[in-house]
C-alpha cells in the first residue's frame, strides 16, 4: 500500500459489506448508489486488492474483503461506543486506570507498586488479574493501560508495548514465630529441617530459587505449591511452611501475617515491571506510576 486509506471510504466499505448491497449501503447512508461505489473503488485502489466480486446479479466478499471487514468490525464497534465513553466521562470527575496484574506478581509488591496512584484524589481503580500472555493480549488491543507483572514483554515490534523495569528486590526467607523457634541449626542449613512452601514454576523466581537451593546443598521439604501469592502467605502464617519472598514486603509480612524473617538469599532478585503502550501520549496515571518508582 503507497497511500494511506481514508478511513472514510473504510467506513462505506463496512456498511455495505454489513448491508450486502451497495442499494442497501446507499439507502441507510442516504447517500447515490454511485457516490458509496466509487468511495469502496477508492479504498481498493488505496489498499491494492479488490474487496468485492460479482455474485449473480450481487456482490460478495472476497479474501481480501473479509480480511477488512474483520478489521473494520473492530475499528467502527469501538468506534460506535465513543459517544457513551466521552458522555460518562464527561459526567464523572474520576480518572480511570485499567490495569492488569499478572498472576505471577505478589499481591503485596502490587499494592506497593501502585501507592503513587492511589494518592491521587478521583481516581477509579480497574483491574484484571491473568495470564501474562491473554494479558498483552489485551494491551496490545487498547482494553488495559498498564500491565503489572516479574517479567518484561517479550521482544515482538507487532505488539508495540513497551516494558520498564521498576524495582528489584533481593528474596529472602520468612516464617511465623512457632517455626522459626523449631530451626536447630544456622540459616540457610536449618531450611533441611522445615517444611517449605514454594510458588509454582509460573514465578520467574521460581527456577531461581530452585538453584540457590542446590548451591547450598538443601534438599527442601516441599509441602505446598501456590500459584496464588496471597494464598501461599495465608498458609504460611498458619504454620504450614516456611517460604521465599522478596525483601520488598518485609514488613507487610510482619504486620499482616505476622511471619518473620529468617535470612535472605544471597544473589537473587526478584525484579518487577511495567508493560505500557509504545506510544507519545502517555495516561497520566501510567506516568505517575513509572516516574515515582
Amino acid at each position: 500500500m503507497t497511500h494511506s486509506y481514508n478511513y472514510r471510504h473504510l467506513y462505506y466499505f463496512w456498511v455495505v459489506a454489513k448491508e450486502g448491497s451497495m442499494s442497501k449501503a446507499a439507502d441507510r447512508l442516504n447517500m447515490a448508489i454511485q457516490t458509496i461505489s466509487s468511495q469502496v473503488h477508492e479504498l481498493e485502489k488505496s489498499l491494492g486488492y479488490m474487496l468485492f466480486k460479482p455474485a449473480g446479479r450481487g456482490i460478495t466478499l472476497t479474501e481480501s474483503g473479509f480480511a477488512a471487514l474483520e478489521i473494520a468490525d473492530q475499528i467502527f464497534s469501538i468506534g460506535e461506543k465513543l459517544p457513551e465513553a466521552v458522555r460518562d466521562a464527561a459526567k464523572s470527575p474520576k480518572m480511570k486506570l485499567t490495569i492488569g496484574v499478572s498472576d505471577g506478581l505478589p499481591k503485596l509488591v502490587t499494592r506497593q507498586l501502585l501507592e503513587p496512584i492511589l494518592k491521587h484524589k478521583d481516581v477509579q481503580l480497574i483491574a484484571h488479574e491473568g495470564e501474562f500472555d491473554d494479558l498483552l493480549a489485551d494491551l496490545a488491543l487498547h482494553r488495559l493501560d498498564i500491565i503489572l507483572a516479574d517479567r518484561p514483554a517479550p521482544s515482538n515490534k507487532n505488539l508495540h508495548v513497551y516494558s520498564e523495569e521498576l524495582t528489584k528486590t533481593m528474596v529472602a526467607w520468612y516464617a511465623p514465630k512457632q517455626l522459626i523457634k523449631k530451626a536447630k541449626g544456622k540459616f540457610p542449613q536449618c531450611l533441611n529441617e522445615l517444611p517449605i512452601l514454594m510458588p509454582t514454576s509460573h514465578s520467574t523466581v521460581r527456577q531461581l530459587i530452585d538453584q540457590w537451593l542446590v548451591k547450598h546443598d538443601i534438599t527442601p521439604n516441599i509441602v505446598g505449591e501456590f500459584e496464588d501469592s496471597a494464598l501461599l502467605k495465608t498458609f504460611a502464617a498458619s504454620g504450614l511452611g516456611i517460604f521465599p519472598a522478596g525483601k520488598l514486603i518485609e514488613n507487610d509480612l510482619k504486620v499482616t501475617y505476622g511471619i518473620e524473617l529468617m535470612g535472605v538469599c544471597d544473589g537473587i532478585y526478584e525484579y518487577f515491571y511495567a508493560i505500557r503502550h509504545d506510544k507519545k501520549i502517555q495516561h497520566p496515571l501510567v506516568q505517575a506510576i513509572i516516574e515515582q518508582q
